[in-house]
């Protein structure tokens, strides 16, 4: 197959490209507009393969993104370009209009469009698996309840109010146009190549510079992690395998309070760093609690039962095992994080493929 993967320099994308390229005879072909969150250096390691194709595309400009479909000629869509940081929604929201919805809805449009053009043999094959969140269902109430794919809507940020809409919108091209579609929802994603303003590579890499830990709150909130390329490996089971129409919500079984996380970050940098910087006397000195964000979801958790049942995945890292592989890169990559904090990532693109 050859797989077009937008937003595939993001942290999400770039893990479903290592994979894919490391781990299958697929093709990729990657559209990404290199916001400051798409780093070509991700790629790296997969950007000299022959089976690789990296295109500057914004998807909100419909003439390059017909030309991207008409040239490369896609099996399937795997639609993972979006703004995604919820403090930025809330500053900027605007942002996240502009990408994650009218954004989406060009891509549909023009998926659409070349969807219409092909034989129909390759219409039946055809699939646009849009990538989504479980923010957009809101907050659970009881401490056992878990989000299935019949959960209502109710995002509580721009950021999530913007991905619900993306999502009704692939749902409705589905059922007014019949685009086959697949779409997933996943926990929170931590691992390798997480950009620095996320919770997990903040923690670890204020710690190693002796900054304060800022923590929301009480650091209460609870979320499921799941590690990054356990949800790779599920999002090519889905655009592979997946029933067109269908929902599948992907998790990492991992339900922990923020705070907790932190802790567990300041622990296994006791042990794997333990040179600390000047002053430091243990890195959970350093947690400092903050004033909370504006809407605040408290927990989310995945019941993530419906895509072991019917298509055999289930993530191979527990929450333990994911968080040290994570630290250990971060520590061994200390030179890709300081690329990305100084910016000049930005200036020295690493390009792959055409």
């Amino acid at each position: 197959m050859k797989l077009l993967i937008t937003g595939g320099a993001g942290f999400i994308g770039s893990a479903v490209i290592r994979h894919v390229i490391q781990n299958t005879n697929h093709d990729v072909v990657n559209l990404d507009k290199l916001t400051y969150a798409g780093n070509l250096e991700s790629l790296a390691d997969v950007s000299s393969s022959g089976r690789y194709c990296f295109e500057q595309v914004d998807i909100c400009d419909r003439v390059a993104v017909d030309r991207a479909l008409i040239q490369h000629r896609p099996d399937a869509i795997m639609h993972l370009a979006a703004e995604s940081h919820v403090d930025r929604s809330i500053d900027g929201p605007a942002d996240f209009i502009e990408t994650n919805i009218v954004g989406t809805y060009t891509l549909l449009e023009a998926t659409r469009s070349y969807w219409n053009s092909l034989a129909a043999e390759q219409k039946t094959s055809f699939r646009f698996h849009h990538i989504s969140t479980d923010e957009v269902y809101g907050d659970l109430e009881g401490t056992t309840d878990l989000f299935t794919e019949a959960t209502s809507y109710a995002p509580s940020s721009p950021y999530s109010a913007s991905k619900a809409s993306s999502d009704h919108l692939v749902r409705a091209w589905y059922r007014t146009y019949s685009l086959p579609v697949v779409v997933t929802n996943c926990s929170n994603n931590y691992g390798p190549y997480h950009f620095p303003e996320k919770l997990i590579p903040l923690m670890i890499l204020n710690a190693l510079e002796g900054k304060p830990l800022p923590v929301y709150g009480k650091g209460e909130q609870v979320r499921d992690w799941l590690y990054v390329e356990d949800h790779a490996r599920a999002l090519c089971k889905v655009v592979i395998e997946g029933k067109v129409g269908e929902t599948y919500n992907i998790g990492g079984h991992n339900e922990k309070q923020n705070i907790e996380v932190v802790h567990a970050i300041c622990k296994l940098l006791e042990e794997l760093a333990p040179e600390k910087p000047m002053n430091v006397l243990h890195y959970s000195d350093l947690i400092t609690y903050v004033t909370d964000r504006p809407g605040h979801d408290l927990r989310y958790a995945i019941d993530a039962s419906k895509i072991q049942k019917e298509l055999g995945w289930v993530p191979e890292e527990t929450f333990e095992t994911g968080l040290r592989k994570t630290v250990q890169w971060y520590l061994d990559n200390l030179d890709w994080c300081q690329r990305v904090q100084d910016g000049s990532y930005q200036r020295e693109r690493l390009g792959g493929g055409e």
